[in-house]
C-alpha cells in the first residue's frame, strides 16, 4: 500500500446537518466541554487506521463476518481520507485513558458501516461499536498505540524533512561565509576574531545533532501497546491479532512499529512520549539560541550589531516610519516556549502512570503532537522567510575587528600576558587600536605585527 505523507491535514468535508455519526459520544462531549481543544487530525487518522487494520486482521481470524469487517475497513478508510472530521468532538480534556475519544471513533466506524450495509444511519445494529470495531482492543492499548503512530508519522512527515532543509541552508551560509571574519563574543564581550562562516557551522550542528536525538528516540517509540487490552494480559484479544495488526500498519506507513515487548511497561507508562518531549525540548533550545543570535546579529540598522541582514517582512512598527523588527526569528522564540511549556506539561502526565494504566495520555498526546507541529512550522518559516535570505555585511565585521581590543590576544605567545594586557588598557583609555599602539611602542617587527592582527590568520578552519 502506498504511504500515507498527508496525516496532519484534513481537507473540508460535507456532512449532511442531520448525520450524527457519534450520537452518543456527541451528547457525552456536551455534557463536559473544558477546552474546545480536540485531538489534531493526525491522531484521528491513526486511530482510524488501527481500527481499519483490525477489522482486516479480524476478518483474517475469523473473529468478523466478511460484510461487518468490509463496512468497517471502508467507513475507516473514509476517516483517514478526512470525512467526518466534525464528529470527533471529545474534549482533550477527558477521562485519562482516552475511551471517550476511543469510544467517538468505534461509534462514528459502526454507524457508518451500517449506513453503508443498510442505508440507514444507526448506531449498533448491525454493527456494533464494542462488539466490532472494538473487537480485540481496549482503549487503554489503542490510544497509547494511537499515540505513537501519530508521533513518529509527525516527525518523519513534517519535522525531519524540515529540519533537513534548515541544516542545509545553514551549510550553505557556512560556506558563503567563510571568507568573511568579524569578532567573536562571550560573555557578551568582544573575544577573538573568527570568521562568521565558523558561527554558521555551529548552529547547522546544532540542527543536525537535533535530528539525530529525533531518529534516536524512534526504536522506542515504535513500540505499540495493541494487543494489551485491559491492563496488558491480553485478555480477550486473538494472540495472533496484535502482531499482525502492527505489521499491516508498519508497511503501511514504512515506519518499523513493533508489538511492545512488555505490555504493562506500554500500558502503564508513557516515558517514551516523555523521552520524545524532551528531545523536543532540546530543539527548540537550539532554535531559541539560533534565532536570538541572529536578531542580535541583524540589530540595528544602525546602532546595533548589524553584523548580517535579514529579510524585511513587513513593517514592524505603528508609530516609527520605516522600522522593520526581526518578526521570524520571534516567531521561533515564541514557538520554543509553547514546546517547554508543552514538555513541562507532558513531564507531569507522565508522572500519573498510576499502576497498570497512565491516565493523562489525551493530554500528553495533544501537547505532544502540537510540539512537533509547531517546531515543524516553525523551523519551515525560519528556513525560507529568514536565514535563506541572510546577508553579511563584511564592512562592519572588519570595522568591529579592528577596534576591538580583544586582538590583543593575539599577541600574548610573543610579548606576554602582562605587555599585552598593558598594550589593550593603553588602547582603551586613549580610544586607539591595539594595532596603533603596538605600532607606536614597536614591540615586535611591523610585518610580524602585521602577520600576527591579520584576521585572517587570527582562528583555524570553519567547522562543521
Amino acid at each position: 500500500m502506498p504511504h500515507r505523507k498527508e496525516f496532519d491535514t484534513m481537507g473540508p468535508v460535507q456532512v449532511p446537518a442531520d448525520a450524527y455519526y457519534g450520537a452518543q459520544t456527541q451528547r457525552a462531549a456536551e455534557n463536559f466541554p473544558v477546552s474546545g481543544l480536540t485531538l489534531p487530525p493526525v491522531f484521528i487518522r491513526s486511530l482510524a487506521m488501527i481500527k481499519q487494520h483490525a477489522a482486516r486482521v479480524n476478518l483474517e481470524l475469523g473473529l468478523l463476518e466478511k460484510k461487518t469487517a468490509a463496512a468497517v475497513i471502508q467507513a475507516a478508510g473514509e476517516v483517514i481520507e478526512g470525512k467526518f472530521t466534525d464528529q470527533f468532538v471529545v474534549d482533550v480534556f477527558q477521562t485519562g485513558s482516552g475511551t471517550s475519544t476511543n469510544m467517538n471513533m468505534n461509534e462514528v466506524l459502526a454507524a457508518r458501516a451500517n449506513e453503508i450495509l443498510t442505508g440507514t444511519l444507526t448506531v449498533k445494529t448491525p454493527v456494533h461499536p464494542n462488539d466490532h470495531v472494538n473487537c480485540g482492543q481496549s482503549s487503554n492499548d489503542v490510544i497509547p498505540s494511537a499515540l505513537h503512530i501519530a508521533a513518529l508519522i509527525s516527525v518523519r512527515h513534517r519535522l525531519l524533512p524540515a529540519l533537513i532543509r534548515c541544516r542545509d541552508v545553514l551549510l550553505q551560509k557556512t560556506t558563503e561565509f567563510a571568507g568573511i571574519h568579524k569578532i567573536g563574543r562571550t560573555h557578551l564581550q568582544d573575544a577573538v576574531p573568527m570568521t562568521l562562516g565558523q558561527e554558521f557551522s555551529g548552529y547547522a550542528r546544532q540542527i543536525a545533532l537535533g535530528m539525530q536525538r529525533l531518529e534516536s528516540t524512534e526504536v522506542r517509540l515504535a513500540e505499540l501497546a495493541l494487543g494489551g487490552t485491559a491492563v496488558g494480559s491480553g485478555l480477550n484479544a486473538h494472540p495472533e491479532f496484535a502482531a499482525k495488526v502492527i505489521g499491516q500498519i508498519a508497511a503501511e506507513t514504512g515506519i518499523p512499529f513493533v508489538e511492545a515487548e512488555n505490555h504493562f511497561e506500554a500500558q502503564g507508562a508513557r516515558d517514551a512520549a516523555v523521552e520524545m518531549s524532551g528531545v523536543l525540548k532540546t530543539l527548540a533550545v537550539s532554535l531559541a539560541k539560533i534565532a536570538n543570535d541572529i536578531r542580535w546579529l541583524a540589530s540595528g540598522p544602525r546602532c546595533g550589531l548589524g553584523e548580517i541582514n535579514i529579510p524585511a517582512l513587513q513593517p514592524g512598527s505603528s508609530i516609527m516610519p520605516g522600522k522593520v523588527n526581526p518578526v521570524i526569528p520571534e516567531v521561533v522564540l515564541q514557538v520554543s516556549a509553547q514546546v517547554a511549556g508543552n514538555d513541562t506539561a507532558i513531564t507531569f502526565g507522565g508522572q500519573s502512570g498510576n499502576f497498570e494504566l497512565n491516565v493523562a495520555i489525551p493530554m500528553i498526546a495533544h501537547n505532544l503532537l502540537q510540539s512537533i507541529r509547531l517546531l515543524a512550522a516553525g523551523v519551515e518559516v525560519f528556513t525560507e522567510k529568514c536565514i535563506r535570505g541572510i546577508t553579511a555585511n563584511r564592512e562592519i565585521c572588519a570595522a568591529n575587528i579592528e577596534k576591538s581590543l580583544a586582538m590583543v590576544t593575539g599577541l600574548v605567545p610573543h610579548i606576554g600576558y602582562e605587555k599585552a594586557a598593558a598594550i589593550a588598557k593603553s588602547a582603551y583609555e586613549t580610544g586607539r587600536t591595539v594595532r596603533d599602539v603596538a605600532i607606536a611602542e614597536q614591540i615586535l617587527p611591523l610585518e610580524t605585527l602585521e602577520r600576527i592582527l591579520d584576521p585572517g590568520t587570527s582562528g583555524g578552519e570553519d567547522g562543521q
